[in-house]
């Protein structure tokens, strides 16, 4: 939906920051202008808004929006109409950048500027004919308390209802055996009436505020139908003049398609609970108080008030408070929950652990090092409600569906009353059926196909330690036919190994001084696989002056007057050094050569070879991808030898070597001008612009923060397998979008014109309607069982 708005940017001070910011937005799909006004720090935005998308483009760019996301619960809502009005009402307001209504959460996601306020949105939310809930703790506590109470519990409609109920659905059917069991109508009157208006006072009063609205739904179609049924009865019944035997009356269909209802949206809300239980896991994951060393004590506090750096003790059994770094102690802790590593890692001195872990045998003392909302947990929970309340690109289409499905219902149940009692003077049935026709139409299913789906998925998959930013990242991920993975660290273990060195001039420990003189202020694995050499072996350390690093080709610095450099062959080359590759013992290896610049030019001192294993599973996940029809490479900034030595391990499609940070992502782009829909797999700071120039960027959470930010899916563990898995899922997860979809829009287009020509009554209506519901989620929910 197109859509134009201005988003307050922080951060730009001239007109170069305007630049980057306009053109940071406009590389996010669907954007179809952006000016940015200086004076007013806000950006005009044309197109197909993805706030979270946008956000993330600017924050790249080294800016900010200038707006908060917060979650709230929607009461009162039923079906999709109900979820379309909130929204409308809520992007109606000025400050408010987008709403987005999870049906099937019964939550909505709201991005707004910090000028609006909570009374604001709970306001136009009132004004729409629903609820928006803001509870502080203690009144959370208390609605728990209260819920307690039976004629607070979600049941007690449905017993009372059905208690009542029963006695009138009986002799219909008592009729097929022969029996006669039908009540009088005042008996008839008695129990139906506090089915209608008691039990069913839920469905008049949301009728009643969609109506003031302007708008309709699901309540306002039962509450009508039953009310017509109830109507047509009382009629009956009072007309009726005694001398025929007795007056054949509708009470029990109308209390028995409100039972029905009542009894469906019970088994939607069970049912809906069930699709949320991995975030509930997640949740309960957090500890609620932990040991902590105060003035030299160890005292027990709540987890909530740990601080940064504080040390904390961790016994066999108790989950990890926090994010932290183990200073004391060895132990096994079982991440599965937070990681989907099913085996316990061991942890000792100078270890990360991530809160809401298990320690499982030995005591740990931890440092933390994130706590609160800053704490791993604590975004992952964050990642996984915003995939959860996100809507999916498909759902567009069932909101317009919605916006006018239910006046058409309505038009056509009145056309179906008048064309029995016009054409065929049977006024009574044409009622009959036209209650038929409302009720049957509900769109309940309708609106929780696609957020149920969704919200299973994404749940399975943050259990398998696979994190979705997105629902847009899902449904990219069904296009894909082409990953591209970066090497070291992703398809490759990243713990190089020093395993030659060899000088050109000079002796091999002079060499190894250079080097490791370098690399001692590098992190790049290579350097860092240099320092644990030389550390190993006790090589001297000396001073460096100047030092830079030169992205994508090495390092350089003063030693002792002398320029050093050290980086790839193809900054070599660029030097005009002929390479000496015959001296390279080890096939396969990552190649570093050292240099000393002098006015008459470079200069050879000798080179440095490297070994880094491919993962144990990355040749698994590239026949994974290839068995479903997937072209698989790989990008590196190596040599073309080593990355010819690891394509060849792993049997890969094709790969890119010596490719500087800046040209990956131009790789990128030559793939999908090739028309392929490309996934990058990365974890490192030079990825990051590849991972954004993709058409899915896929990241590892064991790299840098810049490239997990740039990505729409993360892998919580550095298994190259769970690509194939995260596509996987993608693809059942909108395969039973379609499905929901499909069984959902079936119901309505074959019950309402059954129930139109009289083959369907009021109560197989409710209860078609009703199964509709449970069947759209019960199906959803067949995702929770998926094995990755």
């Amino acid at each position: 939906m197109t859509t134009t708005v201005d988003l307050p940017v922080k951060g730009m001070t001239c007109a170069s920051c305007a630049k980057r910011v306009e053109k940071a937005v406009m590389a996010v799909s669907g954007i179809d202008s952006a000016n940015v006004n200086l004076a007013s720090d806000t950006v005009s935005i044309s197109g197909d808004l993805n706030i979270t998308a946008v956000s993330d483009a600017v924050n790249a760019a080294g800016y900010q929006l200038d707006f908060v996301t917060k979650q709230f619960k929607v009461k009162g809502m039923t079906c999709a109409s109900c979820s379309g009005r909130v929204e409308k009402s809520l992007n109606a307001l000025e400050g408010v950048l987008s709403a987005t209504v999870n049906l099937a959460s019964e939550q909505v996601t709201v991005a707004v500027s910090p000028k609006v306020t909570d009374g604001d949105l709970q306001q136009v939310v009132k004004s729409a004919g629903y609820e928006l809930v803001i509870k502080s703790n203690t009144e959370k506590s208390a609605e728990q308390a209260n819920s307690t109470a039976f004629y607070h519990r979600d049941s007690w409609s449905v017993i009372g209802a059905a208690v009542l109920t029963l006695p009138l659905a009986l002799p219909m059917f008592a009729m097929l055996f022969g029996k006669d069991w039908m009540l009088a109508p005042v008996w008839q009157w008695i129990l139906a009436t506090p089915v209608q208006f008691y039990f069913g006072a839920r469905f008049y009063k949301a009728g009643w505020h969609a109506l003031k609205a302007f708008t309709g739904n699901m309540d306002l179609l039962v509450s009508i139908g039953t009310s017509a049924a109830y109507g047509l009865s009382l009629y009956l019944w009072l007309t009726f003049d005694g001398e025929h035997g007795s007056p054949h009356l509708y009470f029990e269909s109308s209390a028995a398609v409100l039972t029905l209802v009542l009894l469906g949206k019970f088994l939607e809300k069970r049912a809906k609970k069930k699709t949320t239980s991995a975030l509930q896991a997640l949740e309960n994951l957090k500890p609620t108080s932990a040991t902590v060393k105060r003035n030299g004590q160890w005292q027990t506090l709540s987890a909530s008030e740990l601080q940064k750096g504080d040390v904390v003790k961790i016994r066999p059994g108790e989950r990890v408070p926090s994010d932290g770094v183990v200073i004391n102690g060895n132990s096994n802790v079982d991440e599965a929950l937070i990681s989907g590593e099913s085996i316990p890692l061991n942890k000792s001195k100078g270890d990360k652990v991530t809160g809401g872990s298990v320690n499982l045998d030995g005591v740990l003392e931890v440092e933390a090092s994130a706590v609160g909302s800053e704490s791993t947990l604590s975004k992952i929970i964050r990642l996984v409600e915003q995939a959860q309340g996100a809507k999916a690109p498909v759902q567009a289409l069932v909101d317009k569906i919605s916006s006018f499905f239910v006046p058409a219902v309505l038009l056509f149940a009145l056309l179906t009353v008048l064309v029995w009692g016009g054409i065929f003077n049977q006024w009574s049935q044409g009622i009959v059926y036209a209650v038929a026709v409302l009720v049957i139409a509900c769109p309940c299913a309708l609106g929780l196909a696609t957020p149920a789906a969704i919200m299973a998925g994404t749940g399975t998959a943050a259990r398998h330690g696979i994190l979705v930013k997105d629902a847009v990242a899902l449904e990219s991920a069904t296009h894909i036919d082409y990953v591209v993975f970066d090497k070291t660290g992703t398809l490759t273990e990243g713990k190089p190994v020093l395993i030659q060195s060899k000088a050109v001039k000079g002796s091999e420990a002079d060499l190894l001084e250079l080097a490791y003189a370098l690399s001692e202020h590098s992190e790049h694995p290579l350097s860092q696989a240099i320092v644990n050499f030389a550390q190993e072996n006790k090589v001297r350390l000396n001073d460096v002056v100047n030092f830079k690093v030169i992205a994508g080709s090495g390092v350089s610095g003063d030693l002792n007057g002398r320029t050093i450099i050290m980086g790839s062959s193809k900054w070599m080359k660029q030097l005009d050094l002929e390479l000496p590759t015959e001296l390279i013992e080890v096939e396969g290896a990552s190649i570093s050569w050292l240099a000393e610049m002098k006015e008459e030019g470079a200069e050879l001192l000798g080179l440095l070879c490297f070994s880094d294993k491919p993962k144990t599973n990355a040749l698994r996940a590239v026949q994974s991808l290839q068995r479903d029809g997937i072209k698989v490479a790989m990008i590196t900034g190596d040599s073309h030898a080593s990355a010819e030595y690891v394509a060849k391990q792993l049997g890969l499609d094709n790969y890119d070597a010596e490719v500087l940070p800046q040209g990956k992502a131009a790789a990128i782009e030559a793939y999908q001008a090739k028309g392929y829909k490309v996934a990058m797999v990365g974890d490192g700071i030079n990825d990051a612009p590849a991972l954004a120039q993709s058409d899915l960027g896929i990241a590892m959470a064991t790299g840098t923060e810049v490239a997990v930010n740039a990505s729409a899916i993360t892998l919580m563990r550095g298994n190259p397998a769970l690509v194939s898995s995260s596509l996987k899922l993608a693809n059942a997860t909108y395969q039973n979008i379609k499905q929901n979809l499909f069984w959902a829009f079936a119901f309505n287009t074959v019950g309402i014109p059954l129930a139109a020509l009289g083959y369907l009554n009021p109560i197989l209506a409710g209860a078609a309607m009703a199964c509709s519901s449970v069947l759209v989620i019960t199906n959803a929910l067949r995702l929770q069982r998926m094995s990755l």
